[in-house]
């Protein structure tokens, strides 16, 4: 997967992380660099500036980028994967991590707003079935598909493209959207 990829030393912070969703969690896991105001990044720096500025060497940044990349693509599934698993009478826990308003007013069928109380219920008994996390565009559901491996939901995918992605490839009954944010 990683040959499909091209990270170069000019291209800007947002770009990368348009094309890599879980750069930003990799570079602070391996570098300590973009989580907090202390080593913040701008979007318009490139990521030979980040590395300079911070003593990475870049060759090093570029490798640790492509296997958290190829990684991060092992956790994802694809909205027609999923449809046929659900299909197939697989035992699929759908968790939805965006908005309470936005679960309310458009939710994929049989899906779970994930409030706290039920992540802890979650964690403390785990489903037998596929978790399969989603959110808007699928920006933000691979971070929390990481977290919920690290809290031992080995069994937790990531919905690739979130709900937007099922809406357009799977079922285009479900009411697509745009967030003033996006």
């Amino acid at each position: 997967m990683t040959g499909e990829i091209e990270i170069r030393a000019d291209q800007r912070m947002e770009d990368l992380l348009a094309l890599l969703p879980g750069a930003r969690r990799a570079l602070f896991a391996s570098y300590h660099v973009g989580g907090c105001q202390s080593c913040a990044y701008r979007d318009d720096e490139t990521l030979s500036e980040v590395c300079s500025r911070n003593d990475i060497p870049l060759g090093e940044a570029i490798a640790t980028l492509l296997a958290s990349h190829e990684r991060d693509q092992a956790l994802l599934i694809q909205p027609q994967d999923l449809q046929k698993r659900i299909e197939d009478g697989e035992a699929i826990v759908l968790l939805d991590i965006r908005s309470r308003e936005e679960h309310d007013a458009i939710r994929l069928p049989d899906a779970k707003f994930l409030n706290q109380e039920l992540q802890n219920e979650l964690f403390a008994q785990p489903p037998q079935g596929t978790i399969v996390l989603y959110d808007h565009r699928g920006r933000d559901v691979l971070d929390r598909c990481a977290w919920f491996h690290g809290h031992g939901l080995q069994n937790a995918l990531a919905l690739a493209g979130g709900i937007d992605a099922w809406a357009r490839d799977v079922d285009p009954t479900v009411q697509r959207y745009r967030l003033e944010l996006d």
